[in-house]
């Protein structure tokens, strides 16, 4: 799979993810140029805290304890402060032989998996407690309906190992998809698994408990054009389950389609899927990456992201707050499967 699928040290970003000839995801051609031009956060893994933190602050965990943060999007603190996970360097890809991706219909062909590790030190960033984290990818094909499918599964896993009895934690992967061979994701056909989303405040920080989207119907396909729609929203996967149900570590639940996507130009498919309550599906309006490295500029809609996760600030808000809340001696885990395709 390597002249496929690649990854990079710095973030375990997922560099390339090639279908039929086009490069579905945004990246650089080398890492020291998402050293200096990634603010997008193309291909990264994102934590100690995916999404936003609000008012840069945890309130209230190990015996009542605040914990304030870099203020960086905003009033919050976005995607794990201003050196995330996405922004150090992992001890990796390591291979470890071959392994299947549970949920998959059909036998996988390769299976080639990687390693990568990382150490977050207690303080890091302001956060409480040290974290060995992996993540682990998992390349291969299957055949489905006569079609080969190009499949990456990811599984995150990580442990409070000292420095404190509780922290917070929300990984996912920051891929910008863009299914079209060119420079815009319009004419991208969209459908989303649910309608169901947390309204958000001007910086992103939920006001209420899920309700229904109001912009577009979401659950049927919708094509993203030049300008719109706009989306930047937390899409809440089964909003009939309550949000303190959901387990620290979601690998053994069933995978769900959370979105599927193609291109009727390219004849590109991809469909993501996921173990986690939630997602952020984001259209690239911020982006703004200048032409470099012999890569080309990249502007607004140049990808869209669906990012699985827990609910957004579910560390400070009661009724979500196990989402997110790691305590000594348990494990977060997650799981996440892009599947990709041609006609």
């Amino acid at each position: 799979m390597a002249d496929e699928i690649t990854f990079l040290p710095l973030g375990a970003i997922i560099q390339s993810f090639k279908v039929g000839g086009i490069d579905i995801v945004q990246g650089f051609p080398n890492q020291d140029l998402y050293v200096s031009h990634n603010s997008p956060h193309f291909g990264a893994t994102i934590g100690r805290v995916a999404n936003r933190i609000a008012g840069a602050k945890i309130d209230s965990i190990n015996g009542g304890k605040s914990y304030s943060f870099v203020a960086n999007n905003g009033p919050n603190t976005l995607h794990g402060g201003d050196v995330g996970w996405g922004k150090r360097i992992w001890k990796g890809p390591t291979p470890v032989g071959l392994r299947n991706i549970p949920g998959i219909e059909g036998e996988l062909q390769g299976g080639e998996t990687v390693e990568f590790t990382l150490i977050s030190e207690d303080g890091d960033q302001g956060f409480p407690g040290e974290i060995l984290v992996k993540v682990f990818y998992t390349a291969g094909k299957i055949v489905e309906d006569g079609k080969e499918i190009t499949v990456l599964g990811q599984e995150y896993e990580a442990e409070l190992v000292g420095g404190a009895e509780e922290t917070a934690i929300n990984m996912t992967n920051h891929s910008y998809f863009n299914l079209s061979g060119g420079p815009s994701i319009e004419g991208t056909e969209v459908k989303l698994c649910t309608d169901s989303y947390l309204p958000l405040s001007e910086w992103g920080i939920p006001t209420s408990g899920p309700t229904t989207y109001p912009k577009v119907a979401t659950t049927t396909p919708f094509t993203l054009e030049a300008t719109g729609p706009d989306f930047d929203d937390c899409f809440v996967v089964d909003p009939s389950s309550s949000p303190s149900s959901v387990p620290i570590d979601t690998r053994s639940l069933p995978l769900t389609k959370l979105v599927s996507a193609h291109h009727p130009s390219s004849k590109v498919h991809l469909d993501v899927l996921s173990t986690e309550p939630a997602f952020q599906f984001y259209t690239g309006k911020w982006i703004d990456v200048p032409a470099v490295g012999g890569a080309p500029a990249r502007g607004p809609r140049a990808g869209f992201c669906v990012e699985p996760s827990r609910f957004v600030n579910a560390i400070n808000v009661d009724d979500w707050k196990n989402q997110q809340l790691l305590k000594k001696g348990e494990k977060y885990g997650a799981r996440i499967v892009y599947k990709a395709w041609k006609e």
